[in-house]
């Protein structure tokens, strides 16, 4: 289920801005998510402290997307022991994104203070993990899948924001400085990142010396965090780039690229859930239809419930042995 990457949209809703400053080793990128952020809220309830986090790790899984240079998918999964087990987000080349959360039994989610941060939230020993995977759709085809893991501390402490955990993996998986910042609220989901990159246009900085570099650098750092949370969730990406950056944008130093849509998108399917059963295997399932006389199944992402009774189930059997017996059979000629 999904909202088309290709229908018309304002550039006030689910767009991200993104834009590179020139003679400079600094990119930059801008998100605000409405209709996506609102449509991730309607599929699941989620307490408001936990929703906070879930929608700042949506915009950020939006940032880091943008400039995926492969057909596959970018995963951002932090994992811990407290109230919050997994949280996660997908979000693929095309910028269609989904986010789900795993809570601990039994949790009474109107007793969790709304202003809750994320270490007590999902890190109280200390010990949580953030990983980032680069899935690509062709695996078959000589591309593999690339994870980074790191502890979800920041600075020698445990993360206290999305923001600082994305800023964490970036320094110490990718060796790459960047700045976040992310905000939201029931309505937008929105962040800014500025990104210091090695190089300039596949080549190395020329007759442009360190210290004007590292003043950019700082310079840029010092304009993202003068924007308050209201700000970066009132304002249209591509006004909020220019009002960030007016002398750049003024002396033609900013070079913004073409918005692009963001919009929910869940890859769950019928066929999916039959793959799954296939995987489980005819006794599992037989054994599961004996005891609930269905298989149900809810997407963890969207909430969609697949349903499959044993008439269903022996067809998906059946098929899948007449496929078997159609292959060539293996040895030795």
């Amino acid at each position: 289920m999904s909202n088309s990457p290709n229908d018309s949209f304002s550039t006030e809703f689910d767009v991200i801005q993104t834009f590179l400053f020139d003679k400079s080793q600094v990119r930059g990128e801008i998100v605000r998510l409405n209709s996506a952020w609102q449509t991730i809220q309607q599929r699941r309830s989620y307490p408001p402290a936990i929703k906070r986090h879930l929608g700042e790790m949506v915009a950020a899984g939006a940032l880091l997307s943008a400039t995926l240079k492969f057909d596959g998918t970018l995963i951002i999964q932090a994992q811990g022991t407290g109230i919050v087990r997994l949280l996660v987000v997908e979000c693929n080349a095309n910028l269609g994104l989904r986010a789900t959360i795993k809570l601990a039994p039994n949790i009474d989610g109107s007793l969790i203070d709304e202003q809750i941060s994320l270490a007590e939230l999902i890190n109280p020993d200390g010990l949580g993990k953030l990983a980032i995977t680069l899935d690509p759709s062709n695996r078959g085809e000589g591309q593999q899948a690339y994870q980074g893991i790191v502890p979800l501390m920041y600075q020698g402490k445990p993360v206290e924001t999305i923001a600082q955990a994305m800023m964490a993996y970036m320094h110490h998986s990718e060796q790459l400085e960047t700045h976040i910042s992310l905000s939201c609220n029931d309505q937008f989901a929105s962040g800014i990142l500025i990104q210091k990159l090695p190089q300039i246009g596949g080549k190395l900085a020329e007759n442009i010396s360190q210290e004007e570099l590292l003043d950019d650098w700082h310079r840029f750092n010092l304009l993202v965090n003068t924007v308050s949370d209201e700000e970066m969730l009132d304002t249209p990406p591509d006004v909020l780039m220019q009002r960030l950056f007016a002398v750049e944008a003024n002396d033609q130093k900013v070079k913004a690229f073409e918005p692009r849509k963001v919009y929910f998108e869940c890859q769950c399917s019928r066929i999916r859930v039959g793959n799954m059963l296939l995987m489980l295997g005819h006794a599992e399932v037989l054994s599961i239809l004996e005891e609930q006389h269905q298989v149900e199944t809810t997407c963890d992402f969207c909430g969609e419930v697949y349903h499959f009774d044993p008439v269903d189930c022996e067809q998906l059997f059946k098929a899948q042995n007449l496929l078997d017996g159609m292959r060539p059979a293996q040895g030795k000629h």
